[in-house]
């Protein structure tokens, strides 16, 4: 696999490569990149997108591939191994392990549809998914599928990605909703479909994650087969990645936790060569930083051993087909909403803790992580709802939310 980035945007071939297959191989190549990521984060927020060769990069490193099954010759990587790849993108660059995140569902929404349309819709392993699965749009019932009509928002990913999902709520002949006989609720399907047959619309200028390319996309009466639609309540391939709904989810802690990593590392870095203005003291003897570098490493091994272990014990019972009680079922959604605000939190302190130095983008990647870290909490699963959520079953009550 190359590790060139190139100056321009025109992609690195991978043809003729090896692609990384496993656990290990993939999170090392990506381990590999991350001092070429971190160079280009720059070009990266600048496009507003990833460039094609850090796309090709990424390609090359197995990423995409990452939770194809094992039946089709793909790498099949738990839950946990994916969220450790996605942590070692974001420490090169939070885009990018943002994207990356969301561009390997392609092998968990590749075991929602029959299994030789699958093929189809995904005939490499190595093809990025991208898409908002939530209705915002609608899709009107007619022979053979459904006709897919609405405007999407936060497409992360969209301006490379291979295949685009589009969330539906499915509706008849007079526009009313269907009920879903499973669920008592209007019936929620996922349309999988080209990118080139979209609009996407550029509404992506934002403070953080900048570079994640999260365009708009519309479309009108865009016909959709039956068969490349899919509901997250009827998997085809089962097991621990299609039994429960919220794979899509459970590795998205690895960005949070990347970028903490990354800042924490970063100011450790830059301690022997200051001396605080104040009282004349180098960083490694003032008691200040080091207890503010201790309180927040405490915090971060704290949120990252909430994250994976949780989301081991989720495994290991799905595989087992062990009945998982409400708190086992809140754990999960509660430790990743404390790892995006735990992560959050360090890097606003590090941020005051380097001071004026933070604020110059062209010097300090600490601007950057800042404003990524600020973004990623507007996400959902970073808002206070998941503690109303979670809360809520705790307390005895019915999950009103499709991943709890």
């Amino acid at each position: 696999m190359s590790t060139t980035l190139a100056t321009g945007t025109a992609p690195i071939s991978t043809a003729g490569t090896t692609i990384p297959n496993s656990f290990e191989e993939i999170h090392a190549a990506v381990v590999a990149l991350q001092p070429l990521l971190r160079e280009h984060s720059a070009r990266i927020e600048e496009h507003r997108r990833l460039p094609a060769d850090v796309v090709e990069l990424l390609r090359g490193a197995g990423v995409f591939r990452a939770a194809a099954p094992a039946s089709w010759g793909g790498p099949g990587l738990t839950s946990v191994e994916q969220a450790r790849v996605v942590e070692a993108a974001a420490y090169g660059d939070v885009s990018v392990g943002w994207c990356a995140m969301i561009g390997m569902d392609s092998g968990i929404y590749s075991g929602f549809i029959d299994q030789d349309t699958a093929r189809r819709v995904y005939p490499s392993l190595d093809l990025a998914q991208s898409g908002w699965i939530f209705p915002q749009g609608n899709a009107r019932r007619v022979e053979g599928g459904y006709l897919v009509s609405g405007r999407w928002r936060f497409g992360s990913g969209i301006t490379h990605c291979d295949v685009l999902a589009a969330g539906c709520t499915v509706r008849d002949d007079e526009g009313e909703p269907v009920i879903d006989p499973r669920t008592g609720k209007p019936e929620w399907r996922i349309a999988l479909a080209s990118p080139d047959e979209y609009e996407i619309v550029d509404t992506w200028h934002t403070t953080g994650l900048a570079g994640s390319g999260s365009l708009d996309y519309a479309v009108e009466e865009l016909f959709v087969p039956a068969e490349r639609t899919f509901a997250f309540n009827r998997p085809v391939r089962t097991g621990p990645l299609h039994d429960a709904p919220d794979a899509i989810l459970r590795k998205m802690s690895g960005v949070p936790l990347g970028l903490a990593r990354a800042a924490l590392d970063h100011v450790r870095g830059l301690a022997p060569g200051r001396i605080d203005r104040e009282t004349g003291l180098p960083w490694p003897a003032d008691h200040r930083v080091q207890q503010a570098v201790a309180q927040m490493e405490m915090e971060l091994a704290a949120a990252r051993a909430s994250v994976y272990s949780t989301l081991e014990r989720q495994w290991e019972a799905l595989e087992l087909g062990s009945e998982r009680d409400v708190d086992a079922r809140a754990e999960t959604a509660l430790a990743r909403y404390h790892a995006f605000r735990t992560a959050r939190s360090i890097v606003h302190r590090l941020f005051d803790l380097v001071g004026g130095a933070s604020v110059y983008r062209d010097r300090s990647p600490m601007d950057r992580w800042l404003r990524d870290a600020n973004t990623m909490c507007q996400h959902a699963v970073a808002q206070d709802s998941i503690l109303q959520l979670t809360g809520n079953i705790l307390l005895g009550g019915e999950s009103t939310s499709p991943f709890l």
